[in-house]
């Protein structure tokens, strides 16, 4: 498409309404799930870190068994 002017541009030929309010929500809802990722990504690392550590807690106290 071609615009005269930047304001032209951003009227969308009488249809800004609909165009940026679906940019708006686009653009929303990838910001939405960019978080919930980031945050269920730490959540996950947390969750197989600890898993970790309570296996070799668990490993060490066997070897301490096995020392008696």
């Amino acid at each position: 498409m071609h615009f005269e002017s930047l304001s032209d541009f951003f009227a969308m030929g009488g249809y800004a309404g609909y165009v940026w309010s679906a940019f708006g929500i686009t653009f929303l809802s990838m910001i939405i799930v960019l978080i919930v990722s980031l945050r269920q990504g730490d959540a996950l690392l947390k969750e197989v870190q600890s898993k970790v550590d309570r296996q070799a807690r668990i490993d060490a106290a066997k070897n301490l068994e096995n020392t008696l």
